[in-house]
C-alpha cells in the first residue's frame, strides 16, 4: 500500500513537471498607458458621450423647445464640471 501511494505521488508530479514544460509561459502583460494617453482617451470618451446625449435631445420627438434647452443647459453644466476635473487630474 505504501508503495503504491508513493508511486502514484511520483507519477503525478512526473506528468504535472512535464505538462508544465509543454506551455510556455504567457506574454508579459502591456505597459501601462501613458498619463497623457490616459487623459486624452478619458476626453474622447467624454466627448463622445456629451454628442450622443446632445444627439438624443435634439432628436426628441415629444420634447418642446423649452424642454430641450433646459436639458442642454443641464448637459452643458454637467460636461463643463466634468471637463473641469479630468483637467484637475491632469
Amino acid at each position: 500500500m505504501k508503495k503504491l501511494f508513493i508511486s502514484t505521488i511520483l507519477l503525478v508530479g512526473l506528468s504535472t513537471s512535464a505538462f508544465a514544460q509543454k506551455h510556455p509561459p504567457r506574454p508579459p502583460a502591456p505597459p501601462h498607458p501613458s498619463k497623457s494617453e490616459l487623459y486624452n482617451s478619458k476626453a474622447r470618451e467624454l466627448d463622445k458621450k456629451y454628442n450622443t446625449e446632445k444627439k438624443m435631445i435634439m432628436n426628441h420627438p415629444l420634447a418642446t423647445k423649452r424642454m430641450k434647452s433646459d436639458q442642454l443647459k443641464a448637459l452643458n453644466a454637467r460636461y463643463q464640471n466634468e471637463k473641469k476635473l479630468l483637467r484637475a487630474t491632469k
